[in-house]
């Protein structure tokens, strides 16, 4: 039902989280015990959670053979390859919906009585699916807890996204379960969101709050 606490878990996907992958961001494998903490305690005490999940094909504007790595980047996150694949930490569970890129024929509403969401996105920034603000509408939650990477990147779209709907929730960054692909641009941007009303807590006191 509408209300509470949801969980915002951003792209943790074996091309980001492991040193085998194709995009790797440092410091991503470290997180992954606070990951399943944070998977099992939320379905343990019945919480939403949202699943942003890269799903590219090789024709995606983001894809490039010459990144930038800042509007563009290697391949990676190509839709049916292993390193696409969540992690185990944050597989989805059984019967989650599980929402297109395009958004096309979703019923916004049914899905928000999911326990989990799979939101497809095939850019950085998962308000780039014409679903994810109907969903957020319907879930109306007072408390986003977002977590996973990478920090400036898709992290970043996710919290910047949710700034800017003014919704009168609570937006919480996960401290100990992100990880940045510039751990010093990362943390400019916790104390950043600090000074817009963001929390920036641990996993421990994520858990101990629910």
């Amino acid at each position: 039902m509408p209300g509470g606490t949801i969980f915002w878990d951003v792209d943790t996907q074996v091309d980001f989280m492991l040193p085998s992958g194709r995009l790797p961001v440092p410091g991503a494998e470290a997180i992954l015990p606070n990951l399943g903490r944070l998977t099992e305690a939320a379905r343990a005490a019945g919480v939403t959670i949202v699943h942003t999940t890269d799903d590219h094909d090789s024709a995606d504007p983001e894809i490039s053979v010459e990144p930038d790595f800042v509007e563009t980047f290697p391949a990676h996150c190509l839709r049916g390859t292993g390193g696409a694949r969540r992690m185990p930490q944050t597989e989805p569970a059984p019967g989650a919906a599980d929402i297109p890129p395009d958004g096309a024929g979703v019923e916004v509403a049914a899905l928000s009585a999911a326990g989990e969401v799979v939101l497809r996105k095939n850019r950085f920034d998962a308000f780039s699916n014409p679903a994810t603000e109907p969903l957020l509408r319907a879930l109306a939650p007072d408390r986003i807890v977002v977590y996973g990477v990478a920090l400036e990147v898709c992290d970043r779209y996710a919290v910047e996204g949710m700034l800017a709907l003014e919704g009168g929730f609570e937006i919480v960054v996960v401290a100990d379960a992100v990880a940045a692909l510039d751990p010093a641009r990362g943390a400019e941007l916790l104390e950043e969101w600090k000074k817009r009303g963001v929390r920036v807590a641990s996993t421990d006191d994520v858990l101990a709050g629910l």
